[in-house]
């Protein structure tokens, strides 16, 4: 058996690749890595492959499949979230304690019943002025929303007389949706 000199072989490798030049040296060091990758990544797509044509377990149909709800149901679950028309001073005095609660000062609002012939939906629009800073109005705004989830913010305007005030006027107007009838909203 031939021993192989090692500080001989790699004299001639260097000789080679002096001969041949650092471009085509690099392409030879990267095909040679190339070849390596691929080596080492075919057995993984191989798995991969095996995995992916397995087929997939079967799962049981669920044994009683509920119905979506028809429009009735629908209709009846709207009507059930909507507040009572006659508790609605009540909830003027639960945003009047929400403001107080977020720091904010509130004086008199504006206030007027509707009624929606087509949804026999009635309505109490309310106009509230608040002063306070920009994140009490905010949080004021959604404890609102939270407590009386028949309430909707249709617009919020914020003013500020001068760059250095740290209270803000805002200007809300929530509308709370409410059953009840049209004869209760007349004035």
């Amino acid at each position: 058996m031939k021993s192989v000199n090692l500080p001989a072989l790699l004299l001639r490798a260097r000789l080679r690749a002096e001969r041949i030049g650092p471009g085509a040296c690099a392409a030879l060091v990267l095909c040679v890595l190339g070849v390596a990758a691929w080596g080492w990544l075919l057995p993984q797509r191989a798995a991969q492959r095996q995995e992916l044509a397995r087929p997939l377990p079967v799962q049981a149909a669920p044994a009683s499949v509920v119905a979506p709800p028809s429009a009735n149901q629908n209709l009846a679950g709207f009507y059930d979230v909507l507040g009572e028309q006659r508790y609605a001073e009540q909830q003027i005095k639960l945003l009047f304690g929400l403001a107080a609660k977020a720091g904010l000062e509130l004086n008199q609002g504006e206030y007027k019943f509707g009624y929606d012939q087509a949804s026999r939906v009635t309505t109490y629009q309310v106009v509230l002025p608040v002063k306070g800073s920009y994140r009490a109005i905010w949080q004021f705004v959604l404890e609102a929303l939270r407590a009386i989830p028949f309430a909707a913010l249709d617009e919020i305007g914020f003013r500020r007389d001068n760059v250095t005030d740290t209270q803000l006027e805002a200007r809300l107007r929530l509308t709370l949706y409410l059953k009840g009838t049209a004869m209760a909203v007349q004035p």
